[in-house]
């Protein structure tokens, strides 16, 4: 078991000096327990206490870059228990026996596939660039074509540590993942990833033994970051697998699996559907790296929506700021419509706002990321809470009307609002449905 803040805290040197980004040596400490932090935040730390903090402090799940994109750092076994924190990163297969026109295919489905959703770009994150040739350099050719149309985070797959040198040496700058370390190549493969310092991958036989024997060599080698793929292909036992290695790395703080994992999607499912339902058991159960053998609108949107909602603070709904968002050019006669700050509930209304084409002025009052109703019965957006807001928000320099349109789900309010807001200030209550708001507009400037 690791060690407690309070255990920590009594080791550390107790300056207070924030320079390991905290203000105190008691938060540092939490952190450090909590896994939050590395021990190598703090510059006054003695050796004798690094030797005893290093193994008991280090996070469970070790937290690394591949390119750009992070993942692992996991503390929890369920989203609801705290949160998950580095979404799992989806990569697309192109490989050296490939043809041009396939190749050019998948990067540009892969520019295509983007899409805005509550304010965020949802996409794929990686290629995976598989040798199937032993050609260095058709690999070297596909990811620099890869890197400079998409910008995409590198995985290179190969059996030959010749073929991985050459890729590394052309994009180590990258922090591309090599895959993998076999009992056959760990040494070699384990002192070029240490010497390039990028992320290595495991490959075991389809036992948690094996790869153990992998990451412990590794480890012994001076690698830090590291990635399992257990080698199994089956989906039952590769879900098996994904639960004991997380329960181990979490529960049992056993070092040897404490590190984010690579799920084939691509060789466990027969066709690009099955695929999906593969990556989006293991986006939930607890890939941080999912492989895909092609990219598709249709398969890789509802994944992207999946990983979003996973991924997602339970604790922490998404919000939008609060404040006056002008939608197709407002003037003084423009009406005045209210709603909360839920990201899903302002995106879809701004939205149907903009399609309507009439010039509005969207005031969006923060209710702490809850829903209309929600917030409606939690006492956040009440007629006192909505007409303070309207007061002070400065929609009322904005225009020379005095009217104010309210979600259809808020009527109750209406009353209560009115005698916030004061005299000659007129209520309207608009449609419950957002869809029903463009027809709502063109009939108010009728």
């Amino acid at each position: 078991m690791g060690l407690t803040g309070i255990q920590i805290f009594k080791l550390l040197p107790k300056t207070n000096c924030g320079e390991c980004g905290v203000p105190t040596c008691l938060a540092f400490a939490m952190n450090l327990a909590s896994g939050k932090a590395e021990l190598e935040k703090c510059p006054y730390v003695s050796e004798e206490a690094k030797e005893k903090l290093n193994t008991e402090s280090a996070p469970p799940i070790r937290p690394l870059m591949i390119g750009p994109v992070k993942v692992g750092g996991e503390t929890v076994l369920f989203r609801h228990e705290k949160t998950f924190v580095n979404p799992p990163g989806f990569a697309v297969l192109v490989s050296t026996g490939e043809d041009d026109a396939s190749i050019a295919g998948k990067i540009e489905r892969f520019k295509k596939s983007q899409y805005d959703r509550v304010g965020l770009k949802l996409k794929a994150d990686m290629f995976a660039i598989k040798d199937t040739t032993g050609d260095g350099a058709k690999m070297c050719a596909i990811a620099k074509s890869v890197s400079s149309e998409t910008g995409a985070a590198l995985i290179f797959i190969s059996d030959s540590v010749d073929v991985l040198t050459m890729a590394v040496d052309s994009f180590k700058e990258k922090k591309p993942l090599l895959h993998a370390a076999t009992p056959a190549n760990v040494e070699a493969l384990g002192n070029l990833a240490k010497a390039a310092n990028c992320p290595v991958a495991v490959k075991g036989d389809g036992s948690l033994d094996s790869v153990v024997a992998l990451t412990e060599k590794l480890t012994a080698l001076g690698v830090k970051d590291i990635v399992i793929d257990t080698g199994s292909r089956e989906l039952k036992k590769a879900f098996e697998e994904q639960v004991t290695i997380r329960r181990a790395a979490l529960k049992d703080r056993y070092r040897p699996l404490g590190f984010p994992t690579l799920i084939m999607a691509n060789e466990m499912a027969d066709g690009l559907m099955e695929e999906a339902l593969v990556a989006a058991t293991f986006v939930a159960k607890y890939g941080a790296v999912i492989v895909l053998s092609d990219i598709q609108p249709h398969v890789i949107f509802p994944l992207l929506l999946d990983r979003l909602n996973i991924y997602t603070d339970p604790q922490r709904p998404m919000t939008a700021e609060q404040g006056i968002y002008p939608i197709n050019n407002p003037d003084e006669n423009s009406p005045v419509l209210v709603t909360c700050n839920f990201s899903l509930t302002y995106f879809i209304v701004s939205g149907e706002i903009e399609s309507s084409r009439v010039p509005s002025w969207l005031c969006v009052q923060d209710t702490e990321g809850l829903s209309v109703m929600t917030a409606w019965a939690a006492g956040k957006f009440s007629g006192e809470s909505v007409g303070t807001f309207i007061n002070k928000c400065g929609i009322k320099d904005k225009v020379k009307h005095k009217n104010l349109i309210i979600p259809g789900y808020a009527a109750g309010i209406s009353g209560e609002l009115e005698e916030e807001l004061g005299a000659g200030w007129s209520i309207l209550v608009g449609p419950r449905e957002a869809s029903q708001i463009p027809k709502f507009l063109k009939n108010w400037k009728a």
